[in-house]
């Protein structure tokens, strides 16, 4: 979905707002299947940097694809991927003038030839990539890395748009009366977090866990994941203001201020100097030296995220004989995505969203993120 600008008026923001007169402009949306005859509305990204530029824009009508559906977007979520491609330091892949928004919630308004099993008016959250759904990857569940599929809100446009077209092997149904702020969640955080802590980290009931960035989006779901797996969690964040949120949250054995004091030297010190069995870490570089001195003998470090960009030491010896096992860990299937519903139908997972945006915020969701005001997910809703 890419559209010529309409006249804007920048705000301070550098959000440009169409008027009604120029959203007229636009075509009609599916008019054959009934819908409404006014034009979709997305926030393009013109230019990233340090203040980004977006447009409020109208855009062409979605169409569904063989093998695509239609969603009308209830809720997107922002997360450190957006922020990365608004700032300008992810560029690989992107497409020019692209729509963010990968943690989708929608209604099926449409769909496209071979769709099958998917109705109009399911509600449904989606994956980060859009999936062949016949790949050998698609094929033993492993969606998110489909070897043809393309990044939702990166190399093909995404939910921060009124209506967006997806695969429909990039679908899941999510729980009946599930409020939409929360069902955009269940791939990106809670998926993710469930991949990287139950099936890379192979946390198991008994174990400890320690999850770093615990207050941002990712990590404020994983540190969950872990307790309903019945895992004893140390949670640590850098932020002494989000220490109390952080101490209530559900699962929580300790939460860790790391900044004086190492967390790796009070993880040993909880645990009798044997170390924790998994590391989660969600913030990467900064914290890599530390998260690998927490480990226990055997010990299992998963990274989900970096947000530093830096090269990091690694003592190849301390590895070997740690018997450790460092690996990464990236999106969600669509297993993850039930599971993820299940858990939270439950009440073992809480979807955390700290503020809903409209769409003409997400420059200010954008300093919130960065700044890591946020406790949990931005959700931009109202689209």
């Amino acid at each position: 979905m890419s559209g010529s600008c309409c006249p804007l008026t920048l705000s301070s923001d550098f959000i440009g707002v169409a008027t009604k007169s120029d959203l007229l402009k636009g075509e009609r949306l599916f008019s054959e299947q009934g819908l409404r005859e006014v034009p979709v509305r997305a926030l393009v990204l013109v230019d990233p940097g340090e203040t980004p530029h977006l447009e409020v824009q109208a855009v062409p009508d979605p169409v569904p694809g063989p093998g695509q559906v239609v969603l009308r977007v209830l809720a997107c979520g922002l997360c450190h991927h957006d922020v990365l491609v608004m700032r300008g330091t992810l560029r690989r892949g992107v497409k020019p003038q692209v729509v963010l928004g990968h943690e989708i919630a929608g209604e099926v308004v449409a769909a496209g030839p071979g769709v099958a099993d998917i109705r109009i008016g399911d509600r449904v959250a989606t994956l980060q990539t859009n999936a062949c759904g016949h790949c050998d990857r698609c094929q033993t569940g492993r969606h998110h890395r489909c070897r043809v599929g393309t990044g939702i809100g990166h190399t093909v446009d995404g939910g921060l748009a009124e209506y967006v077209a997806v695969s429909a092997h990039s679908v899941a149904p999510v729980p009946h009366g599930m409020a939409p702020e929360e069902a955009c969640l269940l791939g990106c955080p809670i998926g993710v977090a469930l991949k990287g802590v139950r099936d890379a980290a192979r946390v198991r009931a008994g174990e400890t866990a320690l999850v770093t960035g615990a207050t941002g989006g990712l990590g404020v779901h994983a540190v969950q994941v872990a307790a309903a797996i019945g895992a004893r969690v140390f949670a640590v964040t850098t932020s002494a203001e989000k220490l109390e949120r952080l101490e209530a949250l559900p699962g929580v054995e300790q939460a860790i201020l790391h900044g004086d004091v190492d967390f790796a030297e009070l993880a040993r010190a909880m645990t009798e100097d044997e170390g924790v069995d998994a590391v989660v870490d969600t913030v990467g570089s900064p914290l890599f030296r530390s998260c690998l001195a927490s480990l226990a003998q055997y010990g299992r470090l998963v990274l989900l995220g970096e947000v530093g960009g830096e090269r990091v030491p690694l003592s190849l010896a301390e590895l070997v004989f740690r018997d450790a096992l460092i690996m990464g860990s990236s999106g969600a299937d669509r297993e993850h995505i039930l599971e993820a519903a299940r858990l939270a139908s439950e009440g073992k997972v809480r979807p955390v969203v700290f503020r809903k945006l409209a769409l003409d915020q997400v420059v200010e969701g954008y300093h919130l993120l960065r700044e890591r005001r946020a406790f949990g997910r931005l959700v931009v809703m109202g689209l």
